[in-house]
């Protein structure tokens, strides 16, 4: 298949040689003089240029164009008409960038106008040739150019269809990634929690001086059991917990006095505060400064004081904590704070350090926001800040525009920049050369007036070349208005009687000498 891809280049190379070199190798045969000449030439100049035409695509193309400027200004030669129809739409799709084409134009233009003038001795032949430009070369240029665009779009089509396929991927990647961040916060929530207590109220029990010296040692084992248990648990969540944002969980059925008391049971010295009172959490109802509040909002001040007496609890075991709640307005701050720990008790359980993470990320959810660190005499205070009505979670930066989307906005802008350039260009051109045969009218006119005396010293029967060397360099444009049909067999040329003039005089030779001469046209 390798091979056989390979081969297809070559024949296209291969058809592309017989068809831009066939007209000038038979013309050679036809043609006469220069351009015979130049046809013969030719041939081996555009098997050339068929060589290197995908490495330098306006080069090659510039071998047809000059070929066809040797043998005609005008550029009206159909000798090399289908090299520069094929080797411009070659170009077009084989560059990439478009300034180098302009460039090109840019420098045939006044090349032809130099020929024009210095070659032919017609300025009218230069808007010709820049017809003949646009027409057989720069046209079929914009084509190559769509075809390329065409190329670029089904490539980036591919593309962008490869990407949403790994974009796809990403997508069910990151829904078990979720997955296991769900499970990972929920056996922190719940089993870490747990351990801690039970570490703890093993802590207390073993060093009770009413148990013996075996049951002390069998608490100790729990105790240790418990850390153990706790530092594998630790392992599992860091192995499924990713960075990620985790969807919040609907709000733990358990009251944050229900918290509390757990805590107090298990040992932990937990009070509650509110501004201006200290309240010790041992009777029944609801905890101060907890009514009424949004699920979001109530499930963040769940975890935030489940957070803070599990942290206490293992890094302070002894330590008293307290627990402050300030509501106002539509704002509630929830502040915990615990002593250092006790000298001489028991170290507390290891941690993984990705509580506060999570719950810095729980707090931010609901709205509101979080802080945590040392306190001035060696404790630990962590306080959340939220709202008492329903929020929306902090702004977040709007969401920048995905690489798919910004490479298909990139081809949407290519597409309309081309079709642009292909409707434009033909008329820009066009409107060029419109505007080019006004100054070319008037110089043709100025350089083409003939001096009265000149024409009537004028002799019938004078050799051509003696009367041209007393001839302005340039002709008129054409026969004037109303003038009789050139007799056959003759040459004829014609030149004006002074500036834009209407008529003209008609010099006519035959076998090398002046033949007639006489005033044609509409006179002014």
């Amino acid at each position: 298949m390798r091979g056989r891809t390979g081969w297809l280049p070559r024949l296209f190379d291969i058809g592309l040689w017989l068809v831009v070199c066939a007209p000038p190798a038979t013309a050679v045969f036809s043609l006469d003089g220069r351009a015979a000449v130049v046809a013969a030439v030719g041939v081996p100049l555009l098997g050339a240029a068929v060589a290197y035409s995908r490495r330098w695509p306006l080069a090659a193309l510039a071998v047809p164009v000059a070929l066809s400027l040797m043998t005609d200004p005008e550029m009206l030669t159909p000798v090399y008409w289908a090299a520069l129809v094929c080797f411009g739409c070659l170009a077009g799709s084989r560059t990439a960038a478009v300034r180098p084409a302009l460039w090109f134009f840019a420098a045939v233009a006044p090349t032809g106008l130099v020929l024009s003038a210095v070659v032919s001795s017609d300025l009218w032949h230069w808007p010709t040739m820049l017809l003949t430009l646009l027409l057989s070369v720069v046209l079929p240029w914009l084509l190559g150019r769509c075809r390329r665009q065409y190329a670029d779009l089904t490539a980036t089509g591919w593309r962008l269809a490869e990407r949403m396929e790994h974009e796809q991927q990403a997508v069910a990647d990151r829904t078990r990634i979720r997955e296991r961040a769900r499970i990972a916060g929920d056996m922190h929530d719940s089993l870490g929690h747990d351990l801690t207590l039970i570490a703890v109220r093993a802590g207390a029990l073993e060093v009770d001086p009413t148990l013996d010296a075996r049951q002390q040692a069998a608490v100790g084992e729990l105790r240790a059991a418990a850390g153990a248990a706790t530092e594998r648990l630790r392992e599992i969540i860091g192995v499924l917990r990713a960075d990620d944002e985790v969807p919040p969980r609907a709000p733990s059925e358990e009251s944050p006095e229900a918290l509390v008391e757990r805590a107090r049971a298990s040992g932990v010295k937990v009070t509650i505060e509110e501004p201006g009172d200290t309240v010790s959490m041992s009777g029944s109802g609801d905890t101060p400064g907890t009514e009424n509040l949004p699920p979001m909002v109530a499930l963040a001040v769940h975890r935030v004081l489940q957070e803070a007496l599990t942290n206490a609890a293992k890094h302070a075991p002894g330590a008293a904590v307290r627990a402050r709640i300030a509501r106002g307005g539509e704002s509630l701050r929830l502040t915990v704070v615990n002593d250092p720990a006790p000298a001489g008790r028991l170290a507390g359980v290891a941690s993984g350090g990705n509580g506060l993470v999570g719950l810095d990320e729980r707090v931010r959810l609901a709205g509101g926001t979080l802080r945590a660190g040392p306190t001035d005499d060696g404790g630990f205070e962590v306080t959340a800040e939220l709202p008492t009505t329903t929020a929306a979670p902090r702004t977040a930066d709007a969401p920048r525009p995905t690489t798919s989307a910004q490479e298909l906005e990139l081809a949407r802008r290519r597409v309309r920049q081309r079709l642009a350039q292909a409707v434009l260009t033909p008329l820009a051109v066009l409107a060029g050369i419109l505007l080019l045969m006004i100054p070319v009218s008037l110089i043709s006119s100025s350089f083409s007036v003939l001096d009265r005396d000149v024409y009537e010293d004028l002799t019938i029967g004078e050799p051509r070349g003696e009367v041209e060397s007393r001839l302005p360099r340039f002709t008129r444009d054409g026969p004037p208005d109303g003038s009789p049909a050139t007799p056959r067999g003759q040459a004829c040329a014609y030149y004006s009687t002074h500036l834009m003039s209407g008529d003209g005089y008609r010099l006519c030779f035959d076998e090398g000498r002046l033949v007639s001469k006489s005033v044609v046209g509409r006179r002014d």
